[in-house]
């Protein structure tokens, strides 16, 4: 019987990853862009996200410049890089969990309009608790939370 790899397992197989691609037309349609694109690695998103300090922000789309530019292409791949920055997350939770003390800081990586995303450990109440501790305002509109005024906050290039 298999058994179901850790998060942390998941973020060390990088499947032959970074790989650049030309951007497909559907893609270049719904995205408005053309040019190359940078599938990252998972471990190159967890790198990014383990470099914001305490009192600072990333959101999902500066990791996504940040990749774009270190690989020379237009754009990275906003689906992986979105669900690697939550595999980076969970594994840190993990981390976390067997009493690391230096984990990613996961609840640091907001979606780009400056949201909190419900599916990383610990749910909104769980990283507003954290990012709270941290010096951020939070304010809820309806189920979804934000960190306000987070382009203040965010991490430089």
């Amino acid at each position: 019987m298999k058994t179901k790899k850790s998060f942390r397992e998941k973020l060390a197989d990088d499947h032959g990853l970074p790989r650049v691609e030309p951007i497909i037309p559907t893609i270049a349609k719904r995205w408005g862009v053309t040019g190359t694109m940078v599938i990252p690695a998972p471990r190159e998103v967890a790198e990014i996200m383990r470099q914001v300090r305490s009192g600072r922000l990333v959101t999902i789309n500066q990791i996504g410049d940040a990749l774009a530019e270190r690989h020379g292409t237009t754009v990275a791949c906003r689906i992986t890089t979105g669900i690697f920055a939550s595999i980076a997350a969970h594994a840190a939770a993990e981390d976390e969990a067997e009493g690391r003390k230096r984990i990613t800081p996961y609840w640091r990586t907001l979606k780009r309009d400056g949201e909190i995303n419900a599916k990383y450990p610990g749910g909104l109440a769980g990283q507003k608790a954290r990012l709270e501790a941290e010096g951020h305002a939070v304010v809820t509109r309806g189920k979804r939370a934000f960190v306000a005024d987070y382009e203040r906050r965010l991490m430089k290039d």
